[in-house]
């Protein structure tokens, strides 16, 4: 069974259809970039999937339910996690505090007993403290977790970003672009971070990214758009041949 799966998914904006009958599937710990050119509809098949945006048609499932409706907070609660194009950080925290911050909606104490400091926050405090710690090491980023997250290198704060993604325990890891803006040696990093998180998390992850070199690494199947509208899919040295896919990045 798919862990998600769009239907028919499509949203108009006005008169302007950016996402036009979509049908896509992602299985358990399966790893499947998402592809096209600029202005294709990727970024906004992510905010359909995280209910930024809600979807004007077509259904979306994930565990076998429909979350059409809900929250962004509440499919991150559901499962499901992302990072942005565009870094986006809490740059006057430390390291150590933006990664916590995804422990948040895992806490299990209330306001009162954060204001009186009774023994459960405490206790609360400090798993979610040594959790992160652990989750750092994992990217090399725990000697820096007292640093403000805005003076890290651009390749560890995209790091960082996917640190605190992971943080809140996702079935579904959504990377918007995590290679933009990153030399070869950070996107060869980044690489092996994305193999780390294969090897130590049960997540699947849905990649978005222009970087060929990297998205031929990494993917087990391709799913391209143009236009907001899905025009190939499959393996792929399948889709990269397929003369639609050419033609929708090359021309005619």
């Amino acid at each position: 069974m798919s862990l998600l799966k769009a239907t028919g998914l499509g949203i108009t904006f006005g008169g302007l259809k950016a996402v036009s009958d979509v049908n896509f599937d992602i299985k358990e710990r399966e790893l499947v970039g998402l592809i096209g050119p600029n202005g294709a509809g990727k970024t906004t098949f992510f905010n359909l999937l995280t209910g930024v945006y809600q979807p004007t048609e077509g259904d979306i499932e994930f565990d076998g339910k429909s979350i059409l409706g809900n929250k962004p907070y509440q499919i991150n609660n559901l499962g499901i996690a992302r990072t942005f194009q565009n870094i986006r950080l809490f740059k006057d925290l430390s390291v150590l505090d933006n990664v916590k911050i995804a422990y948040n909606s895992h806490m299990k104490y209330n306001a009162l007993t954060g204001i009186f400091r009774l023994p459960r926050y405490f206790k609360e405090e400090k798993q979610a403290n040594e959790k992160a710690i652990e989750l750092l090491k994992i990217f090399n980023l725990e000697g820096l977790a007292n640093e403000k997250s805005s003076n890290l290198p651009y390749g560890k704060q995209r790091k960082l970003e996917i640190a605190r993604a992971l943080a809140s325990n996702p079935k579904l890891l959504l990377l918007d672009e995590p290679a933009a803006g990153m030399n070869p040696s950070e996107t060869a990093e980044l690489m092996e971070t994305i193999a780390i998180i294969r090897k130590n998390f049960n997540t699947a992850i849905l990649l978005i990214e222009h970087d060929m070199g990297l998205v031929m690494g990494i993917c087990e199947r391709l799913f391209v758009l143009e236009y907001g509208m899905l025009i190939a899919s499959g393996e792929p040295q399948e889709v990269i041949n397929n003369p639609r896919v050419v033609a929708a990045y090359l021309g005619d």
